[in-house]
């Protein structure tokens, strides 16, 4: 039996990865999470498309953004997933590049703000900005823009992974779990992950494949490092959806297998 309580929520704070996390074309990372965290949690999407940290932060500050972002009660987790927009090449896409040292900065602040205003024991997971495949970006180019196409590209792989160890930098620096996307979707412990570039839709955004690979390697995460606001299966079912386990998320209204369909009053007494 559950007590009265306001249901916990998960926050995903970031660009168009974050915002495109809910999609269902393309099996959305986000709603990964959601899955996870039935009857437990809400998860709100905040990502921001084209969105760079220093916009997020100029965002932050208004009014609008401070309703939006962290008027919020119960706040369990909260995923920051900033880079790919940053890293962009400073001649080619000047608008939303942000130097690597003001990057740094700009997710450091993030952190701070997340921690003043949800407590400085909320759980963060700072993501780094996953590779860029030259391959598709060009392509990408030449569909959108046909015979305007410059060829050249605006985001590399070598620019995307100095943000990821800048992002690494922080997380160390900060004490959060990281999740080191730009290595993780090119390696494995023996070598260079043939089919990386299958995880990106057009050389920058997760494909499906991709959406799937973020998610699982976020509740890994969560087991590994965040044990108290892990979700396990229930060891009888393996089912997510009734009687999975918790330490610190209750779940919301009992079990269905709890009721007791002649003594309903007992059954939903203290909800």
């Amino acid at each position: 039996m559950t007590s009265t309580s306001k249901r916990a929520k998960i926050l995903l704070f970031g660009d168009s990865i974050t915002q495109q996390s809910f999609s269902a074309t393309e099996c959305g990372w986000g709603a990964v999470l959601s899955d996870r965290y039935q009857r437990r949690a809400d998860v709100l999407n905040r990502g921001f498309s084209g969105y760079n940290s220093t916009w997020f932060l100029k965002f932050a500050a208004t009014n609008e953004g401070k309703a939006d972002l962290f008027e919020h009660e119960n706040v369990r987790l909260v995923t920051l997933f900033f880079g790919a927009n940053d890293a962009s090449d400073p001649v080619l896409n000047k608008r939303q590049h942000v130097p690597v040292e003001t990057y740094k900065s700009n997710i450091e602040d993030i952190v701070s703000l997340t921690r003043a205003n949800f407590g400085h024991n909320v759980n963060i997971i700072l993501i780094s900005p996953p590779p860029v495949c030259h391959e598709g970006r060009l392509r990408f180019q030449k569909e959108r823009y046909k015979d305007t196409a410059t060829g050249k590209l605006e985001r590399t792989l070598e620019l995307s992974g100095e943000y990821s160890e800048a992002a690494k930098e922080v997380a160390n620096e900060m004490g959060l779990p990281f999740l080191d996307l730009w290595t993780k979707m090119q390696f494995t412990s023996s070598g260079e992950r043939g089919h990386w570039r299958e995880f990106l839709s057009d050389g920058l955004h997760l494909s499906a494949t991709g959406n799937q690979f973020v998610g699982q390697s976020l509740i890994e995460i969560i087991d590994k490092l965040l044990p108290d606001v892990s979700v396990k299966p229930c060891p009888e079912s393996d089912n997510i959806n009734s009687s999975s386990v918790c330490p610190a998320i209750q779940r919301i209204g009992c079990w269905h297998d709890e009721i007791d369909h002649t003594q309903l009053d007992k059954a939903f007494e203290g909800s």
